[in-house]
């Protein structure tokens, strides 16, 4: 019976870096993935010329593991503008980061969007997000991020117009429930970094990943029907076995796969794709619904980020909406047109509808902790429901499983 060292069940950005991480200490990994590429649920499919990432996805250039991993050259990352438009009553206030683009400070300052004590104290949150290590920032008494914004003294109107839109949107959360701890985290990164896109789409992140590994370490097409210990089971009746079986799905398989009985929760969003004649916004910008009318969250032109994003002489525009909503897709689609059409007036009727992508699993509901990878004997899990909902998270989680089971393999077994 032939063994392997490793065998990963997931292609997605934890499941590659823990082979990434296993191969280069010089263990034997195979990769099995159920989808026909690799990414889970970074992805980036091309239609009518258009590149399309599976809902709206950024990298944040200041992830340490992304930093240590990622070749950012060869990705070409194309930079966001380090501010928001806010659609708030009839009109489009600009918040801009005032350390990037100092020509804005004022134009922020006088944006209508909050009080001028609200500006002062995004600065102190930014402070002291930047104070000790990420670990640390990761240990601080947790509340919800709307608690915590409401104790830094942010008004009601500032919570309203710019963090729930803008917040809401990058934890797919409305409400707001999400830990103080990713708020923190996530303000940080803005900070540290730039918010980018690779020039050809965020498939190309998971792409760089495998293309690092070595030949035939992933199995694409091959779906698992069961783990255990030393084993995994596919479903033609395959097994192939191994010192370590690595869990490296989504929250829900994952706890499918190892038997559990509950569905975690998780967020869901809609993400619907625009093809247009001319770029609506006419910058590399976020658009956020400052007046909570509904249903698109936030707006973005890739195309105006990228221009690989569409052919020549064309815009690609992304809205989300966030949740599962139960509206048929055409009435959905229908409702997001009538909203941007008071935002951009009758041009909105002349953009086609590429296509929509329903992401039900969007983003795990986990606290953020460092998780201990080992899920009894022989047997790992990572991935970003482990440690943060979050690339960084999800790169994080994979590396340290490797060394999980390295730190395992050297360990002296008791008598």
């Amino acid at each position: 019976m032939e063994k392997i060292d490793v065998v990963i069940v997931g292609a997605g950005l934890a499941g590659l870096c823990c082979a990434r991480a296993a191969q280069e200490a010089g263990l034997e990994c195979r990769v099995i993935e159920a989808a026909d590429a690799v990414g889970g649920r970074v992805r980036t499919d091309e239609m009518d010329g258009f590149l399309l990432d599976r809902g709206f996805q950024v990298l944040l250039t200041a992830y340490p593991e992304a930093r240590r991993v990622l070749d950012y050259d060869a990705l070409d990352l194309r930079p966001f503008y380090p501010g928001a438009l806010i659609r708030k009553d009839e009109a489009f206030a600009r918040l801009a980061d005032p350390t990037r683009r100092p020509g804005h400070a004022l134009q922020t300052l006088f944006s209508g969007v909050g009080s001028f004590g609200d500006k002062l104290r995004i600065l102190k949150l930014r402070k002291r997000s930047r104070e000790g290590s990420l670990d640390a920032l990761m240990a601080r008494d947790d509340t919800t991020t709307h608690e915590a914004l409401d104790k830094l003294g942010f008004s009601e109107p500032m919570i309203e117009g710019f963090f729930r839109p803008w917040l809401g949107g990058a934890f797919l959360d409305p409400t707001l429930e999400t830990s103080s701890r990713m708020l923190e985290f996530v303000i940080r990164m803005f900070g540290e970094g730039d918010t980018a896109l690779p020039a050809k789409g965020m498939g190309a992140i998971p792409a760089q990943l495998a293309a690092g590994l070595e030949p035939g370490t992933v199995r694409l097409k091959t779906k698992v029907s069961s783990v255990r210990p030393g084993a995994v089971t596919l479903e033609g009746g395959e097994t192939i076995y191994a010192e370590a079986v690595v869990v490296a799905t989504e929250a829900n398989a994952a706890n499918r796969l190892l038997g559990g009985d509950d569905e975690g929760p998780s967020r869901s969003v809609v993400c619907i794709y625009f093809a247009a004649d001319e770029d609506p916004v006419g910058e590399p910008i976020l658009v956020l619904d400052g007046d909570n009318s509904g249903p698109v969250q936030n707006l973005v032109v890739p195309s105006a980020v990228s221009p690989h994003y569409a052919p020549a002489g064309k815009a690609l525009i992304s809205a989300s909406v966030l949740g599962a909503p139960t509206t048929p897709p055409e009435d959905l689609v229908g409702a997001v047109r009538n909203q941007l059409r008071h935002w951009y007036g009758e041009q909105v009727d002349g953009w086609r509808h590429l296509r929509s992508y329903r992401i039900p699993e969007a983003l795990p509901v986990v606290q953020p902790a460092m998780r201990d990878p080992r899920h009894g004997q022989g047997i790992f899990v990572c991935g970003d429901h482990r440690e943060s909902a979050s690339i960084q998270g999800a790169m994080s989680s994979g590396r340290r499983c490797a060394e999980a089971i390295l730190a395992d393999r050297s360990a002296p077994v008791s008598p």
